[in-house]
């Protein structure tokens, strides 16, 4: 789901602006998967950008509120989620915990960091969903702690319906601010791309392991 048309092309004019988002379709960026990409995504580059921070901020904070009610907790997916979701826990005055990627190996050997309770309702921010694989991972760990998930918030996802697949099978409702149909939107409105470059964009949304092969 998406939290408004507005706000998605809003978010995509700012992620294109800071160069959070780079297209290139002509000169694919290459992904750890081996995958060809023609869009490269980093949505921490957001918080270098007090205004553009504070604009998602609160359109994160909005989207909690509207889609799944006050939970207890804010919890944040590592890496990329652990700022954005420290500072929605501030604007909704709510603690804050975050999930590693697996338990930390020494010490307490904890996958949770924070304090937190059996059976409080949380909400889980991430920055971006591709498979949705890191953002399962983390609902899995909680819910085996658990906490009762309501659902999870992200920036930006591009769409793939294996991410739709892996977050209904978890049982876990998501919701993006913005999205890759939303960003091309905005890019070819913008002149960031050209209207020869959107028959390809959308196909690699479609099979983007084969893409450009």
């Amino acid at each position: 789901m998406i939290l408004n048309n507005d706000k998605a092309l809003k978010v995509a004019e700012f992620l294109l602006q800071i160069k959070a988002v780079k297209f290139q379709p002509n000169n694919p960026f290459v992904w750890a998967s081996g995958w060809n990409s023609p869009i490269y995504c980093d949505n921490r580059v957001t918080l270098s950008f007090p205004s553009i921070r504070t604009f998602i901020r609160q359109a994160y904070s909005e989207a909690v509120l509207d889609y799944f009610g006050k939970p207890d907790v804010i919890a944040g997916v590592a890496t990329g989620g652990i700022a954005q979701g420290a500072l929605v826990a501030q604007e909704l005055g709510l603690p804050f915990i975050y999930i590693r990627s697996s338990a930390k190996g020494h010490g307490m050997g904890n996958q949770i960091e924070g304090a937190f309770e059996k059976g409080q309702k949380v909400v889980v921010i991430e920055d971006l969903i591709s498979t949705g694989g890191s953002s399962i991972k983390a609902i899995q760990a909680l819910k085996e702690a658990e906490l009762d998930v309501k659902g999870l918030i992200a920036i930006f996802t591009y769409g793939f319906k294996v991410a739709d697949e892996n977050f209904k099978n978890e049982n876990c409702p998501y919701v993006t601010l913005s999205n890759y149909d939303y960003m091309i939107e905005e890019a070819l409105n913008k002149d960031y791309i050209s209207p020869n470059d959107v028959d390809s964009l959308r196909k690699w949304k479609d099979a983007p392991e084969t893409w450009n092969k």
